[in-house]
């Protein structure tokens, strides 16, 4: 139904955190899109009355109308499919101690393509050593508002720097969606050969 993944991206941006104006910029650097392409897609959103904007000095800020009808049905089925990326980045980057955190697993696999059914839940992987009471809190608002579970895998940098076993192998192996990426912590590449901190940017 849409025209492409960066589109999906930003439209579960801005219409997953209603309660929040955000400026162009902002979406464009949680989406790593450019702002003129977001600047575009929320033209489209206001236009269509899914969105408003307003100045504030030079900047724009844009905020979900939740009164159009289509609203919440549109809000649901974004949830469901490029509401993980948008959500946990969002919560994750607000925590400190965390080096490198990624989306993994099935829902990783579908966003970049890879034909299957649709995921019951979301794996993420999360390297450093971030507040465990911080995390959980993210854990369960990121599950009220993707309506399924979401299971977070926690790492020290020593731990998966050193690591060697099989689950790395795996992940090391396979399609994932970068969420937080910090300083010194390198995934290698996939089966592709493409770098995996490249993947879903």
């Amino acid at each position: 139904m849409l025209r492409t993944r960066v589109q999906g991206d930003i439209l579960a941006a801005v219409l997953l955190d209603p309660e929040h104006e955000q400026s162009l910029t902002d979406i464009a650097r949680l989406v790593g899109t450019s702002r003129v392409t977001v600047l575009r897609e929320v033209d489209r959103l206001e236009a269509a009355g899914l969105a408003s904007t307003r100045r504030l000095g030079n900047t724009r800020l844009a905020r979900a109308r939740t009164d159009n009808l289509v609203y919440a049905p549109l809000a649901e089925l974004l949830a469901v499919t490029f509401g993980p990326l948008a959500v946990l980045r969002g919560l994750l980057t607000e925590i400190d101690g965390i080096e490198h955190a990624f989306i993994y697993g099935s829902w990783a696999a579908r966003y970049n393509e890879r034909p299957g059914s649709v995921p019951g839940d979301i794996d993420v992987l999360v390297i450093g050593e971030p507040d465990r009471d911080q995390l959980a809190d993210v854990v369960e608002e990121a599950e009220k508002t993707l309506r399924r579970e979401v299971n977070v895998r926690r790492v020290s940098t020593t731990a998966w720097t050193d690591d060697d076993g099989p689950f790395k192998r795996t992940i090391l192996s396979s399609p994932t969606v970068e969420l937080v990426e910090n300083e010194g912590v390198s995934r290698g590449r996939d089966h592709d050969g493409e770098p995996l901190a490249d993947r879903g940017a």
